[in-house]
């Protein structure tokens, strides 16, 4: 039983090490009373639909002004999700441009039916958008992969994370429909 124990603790701990300079996207005042985490799939529309009906009033009222920090968490549906994902984890500068690109424009590479197909969609749209990166590093990074997967696991097992885009807000699962006036309720009986 000893054995066991030491052995999990062992991986626990090699895994953190091996993710260690990898950073969730996330946005906002580090010290911030408020914590939102947002677990979400670069193919999920209503994820895409987050970001663009909801997330930018949560910028304004709430993360530009102190009083939330927002943390943007990975949960791939999919192939094209993972691989996506992988990239905007890739550069490790915390942006949230590569994020914004990819939702805002999920159907110019959010397709294909092989490995191959997808990659050469997402590699298309990034050269498209202008968005400078090493592609193939990025896609062949098995630390970054290990990462968004862990972030997946974690997520389902942590918080019982089945649906995207799911939020978590100061530890506790945001049960109502997504939409900023039930968040903003929310938040404000918060501050």
């Amino acid at each position: 039983m000893l054995k066991k124990y030491l052995f999990s603790l062992l991986i626990l701990l090699i895994s953190s090490f091996a993710n260690a300079d990898i950073n969730y996207i996330s946005e906002g005042n580090k010290d911030a009373k408020i914590e939102i985490i947002v677990y979400e799939s670069l193919t999920c529309g209503h994820c895409a639909s987050f970001h663009k009906d909801v997330y930018p009033g949560l910028k304004e009222e709430f993360i530009d002004t102190g009083l939330a920090k927002i943390e943007f968490r990975h949960f791939p549906l999919d192939y094209a999700a993972l691989q996506a994902a992988k990239l905007s984890q890739c550069q490790s500068d915390n942006s949230l441009n590569i994020l914004k690109a990819l939702y805002s424009n999920q159907k110019k590479w959010a397709k294909g039916s092989t490995k191959e197909e997808v990659n050469e969609n997402l590699r298309n749209f990034f050269v498209s958008e202008g968005i400078n990166i090493d592609f193939e590093k990025c896609i062949n990074d098995k630390k970054v992969e290990d990462f968004v997967i862990n972030s997946r696991i974690n997520g389902a097992k942590d918080y019982e994370i089945n649906a995207t885009p799911t939020m978590i807000i100061n530890g506790k699962k945001f049960e109502k429909a997504l939409n900023f006036k039930n968040i903003k309720n929310y938040l404000e009986k918060m501050i």
